[in-house]
């Protein structure tokens, strides 16, 4: 795969655990599919796996490359990220993975399910899919089932709402361990309860999973209990974190 060295425009924060990385493409070409990933690090240091959180077309209108990174326990970015100041390096080597959105696909509905900084790749998609014009199938929706720690861990949930108030996506949201009366939405881990409110028309809908392990694995499994076929389940394997 080929590998660039671009720098670092900023570090933001996105949830308190998570961090949003943009990298300058300059005028680097940089051709990639929503859902696909990079390893990125240090110049001459190890890489890390991350997928891309921005569609292709936002990486063209900015002329930057997005990338969702959660903190390690110490607060930072981890060992193969020791710099994180504007204008820092960053060796990037990609795109790779096969977690991606059919051109055309035959289901008429789209559901997309995301654990923690999962939601990555999944964004990407939703931006792809609601910049084209929709093909007639798809127009019978586009969910999103998102899970959290607490309700502030939500990363890019107000660009979701955004689309949401437009009418493109249906959002699902639920927290596993937030018991604050502040968040008057869903609670507990994904499970056959929240995906029994999303899977409308099971035999004919596209689902794809992205986050910790167990989640994606229960997902699958449930997914496939409310008569979902198993090949129209798409999930992330090339770097599931661990759960």
């Amino acid at each position: 795969m080929p590998t660039l060295t671009l720098p670092l425009l900023n570090v933001l924060p996105v949830t308190p655990r998570s961090r949003l990385l943009t990298l300058d493409l300059g005028a680097h070409p940089f051709d990639f599919r929503p859902g696909q990933a990079v390893l990125i690090g240090a110049p001459g240091g190890p890489r890390r796996p991350y997928s891309i959180a921005c569609s292709p077309e936002l990486a063209s209108e900015t002329g930057a490359l997005e990338l969702l990174i959660a903190l390690e326990s110490d607060g930072t970015l981890g060992a193969h990220l020791p710099e994180s100041r504007p204008g820092s390096p960053i060796e990037v080597e990609g795109p790779m993975g096969t977690f991606l959105v059919p051109v055309d696909p035959p289901e008429e509905r789209l559901l997309f399910v995301a654990g923690g900084t999962g939601i990555a790749p999944l964004r990407a998609m939703i931006d792809h899919l609601l910049r084209r014009p929709s093909p007639p199938r798809l127009r019978r929706g586009i969910s999103l089932l998102y899970s959290a720690r607490n309700g502030d861990e939500f990363a890019f949930i107000d660009e979701f709402r955004g689309h949401e108030q437009r009418g493109q996506l249906e959002i699902h949201q639920t927290v596993t361990r937030d018991g604050s009366a502040a968040w008057m939405g869903g609670r507990g881990r994904i499970g056959r309860s929240h995906f029994e409110r999303v899977v409308h028309e099971p035999t004919n809908t596209l689902c794809f999973v992205c986050g910790p392990r167990a989640m994606v694995n229960e997902s699958v499994s449930t997914l496939g209990g409310l008569g979902v076929p198993a090949g129209a389940i798409r999930t992330e394997a090339w770097g599931v974190p661990p759960a």
